[in-house]
C-alpha cells in the first residue's frame, strides 16, 4: 500500500510540476518594469522568452514577439532550449508513469517491467526538474547582472531608470514547478524498490563435483617405423615367396599350371 501511495504521489507532484513548467515558459513576466524609484509612469514594460510587452496607463497592452533568432543573446537561447528540454522529458515521463502505475493493468505486464517504468519516468522528472531550475537561474542571473550595470550608469547620469528590470513572476513559478519534478521524480524512484518482485532477486549458488577423481594412466608405447610387414598379412599369396630356379632366378607360376 505505501508503495501504490508513494508512486501515486510521486505521479501527482510531477503532473503539477511539468504543467507548471509548461506555464512559466508561455507567460510573459519573466522580467518585469522596475518601478521602485518612479511608481506613477504611463508606460509599463515587461518581457518573457517570446515576446515583450508593454502596458499603457489606460489600459491598452501591446505585445511584440521576438522576430529574431541569432539576434538573441546566447544566454537567452540557452534558457529557452533549457525550458523545452525540460518540458519535453517531464511529458514523456508522465506518458511513461501512467503506464507504470501498480494500480492500472495493461495486459500480462509483469511487476519488474514496472518497476523498470518507474525508474525511468523518475529519472526524467528529476532531469526535468533540473532543466526548468537551472533554466530559470540563468535568466535571474542575468536579470540581476543587467539591473546593477543598470543602476551604476544610472547613478553616472549615462542611463534612465526606467530599463531597469526586476524579477518577474514567471520566474518564481518555474522555481516552484521544477522543484515540484524534481521532489515528485525522486519519490518514483524510491517507489521503484518496491515494485521489485522478490522472486526476481536471485542467489549466487556454489556447485562442488561430487565424483571422485580419475586418474588415467598410460602404458608404455613403442613406435614402429611404419615400413616393417605385419606377420599376419605375409600368409596371403601375395606375400609367399617364389621358388629360385637352376640360374638363381625366381619362377612364378603360369596360366597353364592352374588348368
Amino acid at each position: 500500500m505505501s508503495t501504490t501511495l508513494c508512486q501515486v504521489m510521486g505521479f501527482l507532484v510531477s503532473s503539477l510540476g511539468v504543467a507548471g513548467s509548461i506555464m512559466a515558459t508561455a507567460m510573459d513576466t519573466w522580467s518585469t518594469q522596475d518601478l521602485y524609484d518612479n511608481p506613477v509612469t504611463a508606460v509599463f514594460q515587461y518581457q518573457g522568452l517570446w515576446r515583450s510587452c508593454v502596458r499603457q496607463s489606460s489600459g491598452f497592452t501591446e505585445c511584440r514577439p521576438y522576430f529574431t533568432i541569432l539576434g538573441l543573446p546566447a544566454m537567452f537561447q540557452a534558457v529557452r532550449a533549457l525550458m523545452i528540454v525540460g518540458i519535453v522529458l517531464g511529458i514523456l515521463g508522465l506518458l511513461v508513469c501512467i503506464f507504470a502505475l501498480k494500480c492500472i493493468r495493461i495486459g500480462s505486464m509483469e511487476d519488474t517491467a514496472k518497476a523498470n517504468m518507474t525508474l525511468t519516468s523518475g529519472i526524467m522528472f528529476i532531469v526535468a526538474g533540473l532543466c526548468a531550475i537551472t533554466g530559470v537561474s540563468v535568466f535571474a542571473n542575468m536579470l540581476v547582472t543587467n539591473f546593477w550595470m543598470s543602476t551604476t550608469n544610472m547613478y553616472q547620469g549615462m542611463q534612465n531608470v526606467q530599463n531597469r528590470y526586476t524579477f518577474g513572476s514567471a520566474l518564481f513559478v518555474g522555481w516552484v514547478a521544477g522543484g515540484l519534478a524534481l521532489v515528485g521524480g525522486i519519490m518514483m524512484c524510491l517507489a521503484c524498490k518496491g515494485l521489485i518482485p522478490e522472486d526476481s532477486r536471485y542467489k549466487a549458488v556454489s556447485y562442488n563435483a561430487s565424483g571422485r577423481n580419475i586418474t588415467y594412466r598410460t602404458g608404455p608405447y613403442k613406435a614402429g617405423s611404419g615400413y616393417e610387414a605385419d606377420p599376419k598379412a605375409r600368409k596371403g599369396m601375395g606375400y609367399e615367396e617364389a621358388p629360385r630356379n637352376e640360374d638363381g632366378r625366381r619362377s612364378y607360376p603360369s596360366k597353364y599350371d592352374y588348368v
